[in-house]
């Protein structure tokens, strides 16, 4: 996931133009109108001394961040207003140019500001960001409404074919138009007026809304008092519940904590039925209990919010606003290719189901099968019909040789680039380390940091962002992250991770090389900064080298001995790769396309019981399977509610169109091998947005994308023979 919340999307408009929820001029000017001062005592003042500007970590105290955004916000202000001030006829150098520079403290407080709260956040800094949040949803209004400062956007925009700019100057000139319409530019004074109270509004719950869930994760987790109960437990697992219950000030207990999705890694292994219904009751009514962690009224009025506010940009819902600058254009697109797999998806799942049925019958369970079986059955049934089983394969993925033996040798087999540990630069947490990045050339290209160990200050999933962007304008190189939430072993024992959590650490890490071969001029067109239903494309298509042979080979031997996983037990992981895909494909679409529901209501809906109408969308869409929950429910569904991809969920099967894809042509021209990596680099991931989607793909596939690849890779096609 690229994780874009309230403060990153505030990076979207002063580094990339983009349309984030981000204080009237006057109160953000000092009295004099010109921006007060941040004592320099403030890590923020000033443009970090550290390598790649990285932030100092070891400076930073958490009273130092709301004077920052406060003065990072009047200085950027002063920069925006002399530019609409200017008398001078609009140029591209000082109005375009001179926009991508504004905004540099801002820049530096909120990357810090949005790793820290996501990944170790405390009550003092949930306090601050619930106080900022309106503040910079009115520093962007401030900004994107101001009619002086359109005017000579709209003026450079209607003359752009006749100024002599570059391919990427054009670029940056539509998409600065583009992004002041769609923020209101067009919109009367009394609208506008409106649309700044909807967008405070909902900045302040979409930020009471992370804080709730963070806190609802942490109290739903399911405390045991015997270790009898966690019988299927490894040892490892019991001693790192009795360990995180110890943290949690329950100490002789056991303490299973929640992971972000509805089902939970402990229903594999869990054998005593009634603690397994415990954790998925547990995790699927986290945020509803009426108590003061319930999301559920956040939900409802955020859903009319975002309709209201379609609406007065003129689109007939939120869904339409987002996905017309996306590669999908239109809601019925992204919902029509989810609708069409909806028959075959759940179809194989009501077959996993029936088999795992048969094997309790088979057993005298005398039960029918629930949803907090299937993933204990699951594991039961592909163990039979693969003799593999969690407990064999964990053993063979110790995280640092993941890590260096898998993540960064795929990254050198494909790409040239080789990784140093760095200990001597700060970091916001213990458990985060920091690697410099070097190109094939041997030239420094980035930093990057890995923070992997769940926690109860950091909020759930799994996220890839950057502390710093690349920018050849600024002469900035990237600075980025991933952060992820593998349970953390007891001290003295090995960090052994799941295949899933193998595939989560390829998959951020795609996100980070989106990052690091980030090469554009301008900031609003680097890196990440493309459309959501694209971002998602780098970071599926480089799971594929996790299970590469010669990469898999690399890292999967086993912790104790160092020796190789036997090919049988490998060749068994590869047979079994589409094991279990009607659940995966089901669960998932249930959640996009409840996604979707929520975000294709009109204005004048008005509030939905979220209960009644997730009940009512899933039966709609015809993926109201009871044994096959969403992955997330409403009430807890952060991607939408709190992370940015409202109406944008579609975009991981949208963009695992176009990585299954770009895959096959790796494996008709070679596979893994640096010539075809480069090409990648070149051609994808170096370009940001650069130029229109669809025809960056276009250009790299020598055609459009095609569907099939996507249904071979996930067992609902049968694969062409020599495919």
């Amino acid at each position: 996931m690229l994780r874009k919340t309230l403060l990153a999307t505030t990076m979207n408009l002063i580094l990339v133009g983009g349309f984030g929820i981000l204080a009237d001029v006057p109160a953000a000017l000092a009295k004099d109108g010109t921006a007060a001062a941040l004592p320099a005592s403030n890590p923020f003042a000033t443009e970090s001394a550290l390598p790649f500007h990285a932030p100092p970590f070891d400076k930073i105290k958490d009273a130092h961040y709301q004077p920052a955004f406060e003065a990072g916000m009047r200085e950027h202000l002063a920069e925006v207003a002399k530019i609409a001030a200017d008398k001078a006829e609009p140029t591209f150098a000082n109005t375009i140019e001179a926009m991508e520079r504004s905004g540099a403290m801002l820049s530096r407080v909120a990357l810090a500001f949005n790793a820290v709260t996501g990944a170790d956040t405390n009550d003092t800094l949930q306090k601050v960001e619930v106080a900022i949040a309106p503040k910079l949803a009115g520093h962007q209004d401030a900004i994107y409404l101001d009619p002086k400062l359109f005017a000579r956007v709209g003026k450079l925009y209607d003359g752009r074919d006749a100024l002599g700019l570059t391919a990427e100057q054009k670029t940056l000139v539509e998409r600065y138009y583009e992004n002041f319409v769609r923020a209101g530019a067009k919109l009367g004074d009394a609208d506008k007026a409106k649309l700044r109270e909807l967008n405070k509004e909902e900045s302040t719950l979409t930020t009471e809304f992370g804080n709730k869930l963070l806190a609802a994760n942490n109290a739903g987790a399911l405390v045991l008092d015997k270790k009898e109960e966690l019988a299927g437990f490894s040892d490892a697992d019991v001693a790192a519940a009795a360990a995180a219950a110890k943290a949690a000030k329950k100490d002789g207990k056991f303490l299973v904590a929640l992971q972000n999705t509805t089902q939970q890694p402990a229903q594999v292994s869990l054998t005593d039925r009634s603690v397994r219904e415990r954790l998925f009751k547990a995790s699927t009514t986290r945020a509803e209990h009426g108590d003061a962690n319930d999301t559920r009224a956040i939900i409802q009025r955020l859903a009319v919010l975002r309709a209201e506010r379609a609406k007065l940009l003129g689109y007939p819902n939120y869904a339409a606003y987002t996905l017309a600058d996306q590669m999908a254009k239109k809601p019925e697109n992204a919902i029509k290719l989810m609708t069409d797999m909806v028959p075959t998806a759940t179809a194989k799942a009501r077959g996993e189901a029936a088999k795992m049925q048969a094997l309790i019958d088979q057993q005298k369970g005398g039960f029918k099968l629930a949803p907090w079986d299937w993933q204990f059955y699951a594991e039961q049934v592909r163990k039979a019909e693969y003799d593999l089983d969690e407990s064999q394969i964990k053993p063979y993925f110790e995280i640092d040789r993941v890590l260096k033996d898998g993540v960064f040798f795929a990254a050198n087999q494909m790409y040239g680039l080789t990784f140093k540990e760095r200990k001597d630069l700060p970091v916001y947490h213990p458990d985060v380390r920091v690697f410099e990045v070097f190109d094939a050339d041997g030239k420094s290209l980035a930093l990057f940091y890995a923070d992997y160990w769940k926690r109860e200050s950091k909020r759930g999933g799994a996220w890839m962002d950057n502390l710093v962007g690349q920018s050849k304008l600024l002469g900035t190189k990237p600075v980025v992250y991933n952060v992820c939430n593998f349970t953390k072993p007891a001290a003295g024992q090995p960090g052994l991770i799941t295949h899933d959590d193998v595939n989560t650490m390829f998959h951020e890490f795609g996100h980070a090389l989106h990052g690091m071969f980030a090469d554009a001029q301008y900031p609003t067109l680097s890196g990440t900064n493309v459309p959501r239903d694209f971002v998602e494309f780098p970071s599926q298509f480089n799971e594929h080298w996790g299970r590469d042979p010669k990469v898999f080979a690399n890292y999967a031997k086993h912790y104790q001995t160092g020796a190789p996983m036997p090919a049988e037990l490998v060749e068994k992981i590869r047979k079994s790769a589409t094991f279990d895909q009607g659940f995966a494909t089901t669960e998932y679409l249930a959640a996009a396309l409840l996604d979707m529901a929520w975000h294709t209501q009109p204005a004048g809906a008005g509030k939905q019981d979220v209960d009644a109408f997730e009940t009512k969308a899933l039966g709609q869409y015809k993926v109201d399977l009871d044994v096959v929950p969403p992955r997330y429910r409403t009430s807890y569904f952060a991607h939408v509610w709190g992370g940015g991809y409202a109406a944008g969920y579609y975009a991981y099967l949208w963009s695992e169109v176009l990585d299954h894809d770009a895959f096959y042509w790796f494996r008709e021209h070679g596979g893994m091998t640096r010539e075809n990596g480069q090409r990648f680099r070149d051609m994808i991931l170096s370009r940001g947005s650069t130029q229109d989607m669809a025809e960056m793909y276009r250009a790299f596939r020598g055609r459009d994308p095609e569907v099939e690849p996507l249904l071979e890779q996930r067992g609902l096609k049968e694969e062409k023979k020599g495919g």
